[in-house]
């Protein structure tokens, strides 16, 4: 990436950002298995069952409850960030991840903050995420955005076993 580079934030374009999609979530699902099972000796799911689930019920993520925001730098697709709907008050984010390689340039903050937008567009007065523990730059993210931690929330997908390798939040929009 050149210094010139700079963060291209968009919603996702079907059936052309497909793969994109596919690329993204299964590099986030593998690496943050990975490291499940480096640092606590547990694998949560198994990654291509997950975005083949994912693909199948790709909706959930599309508007108008939802959104799929891809991150491009030099027409490289370099992160994604989803939002679903908990209810009618609340979103969730889902599949937060920028590409290691591409870190620390703003594009996780952008996808965040378009999500966040698209939370408030779609009338949801909070949303709320998952995150393992070890990833503690999106904690960061997070809090500085506002997020402050609570209890696991009874919607959480993640099974009973695995929540205490896990940070929950949310934040209150205005």
């Amino acid at each position: 990436m050149n210094s010139n580079s700079s963060i291209d934030i968009r919603e996702v374009q079907l059936p052309a950002d497909i793969e994109n999609i596919k690329q993204l979530w299964t590099d986030y699902l593998t690496w943050g298995n990975d490291r499940m099972q480096l640092l606590y000796g547990v694998h949560p799911h198994n990654p291509q069952e997950a975005v083949k689930e994912d693909i199948k019920n790709i909706d959930k993520f599309l508007p108008p409850n939802g959104r799929l925001i891809l991150a491009f730098i030099d027409g490289h697709a370099c992160g994604i960030g989803c939002l679903k709907s908990i209810n009618d008050e609340i979103g969730e984010i889902k599949r937060m991840y920028v590409d290691p390689s591409f870190r620390t340039i703003g594009a996780g903050r952008a996808i965040l903050q378009a999500l966040l937008n698209a939370a408030k567009e779609a009338g949801y007065q909070k949303v709320r995420l998952d995150s393992p523990k070890f990833m503690e730059a999106a904690h960061s993210l997070y809090r500085n955005v506002g997020f402050r931690e609570i209890l696991a929330y009874d919607e959480v997908e993640i099974p009973a076993e695995f929540r205490q390798y896990l940070l929950f939040m949310e934040i209150e929009l205005s």
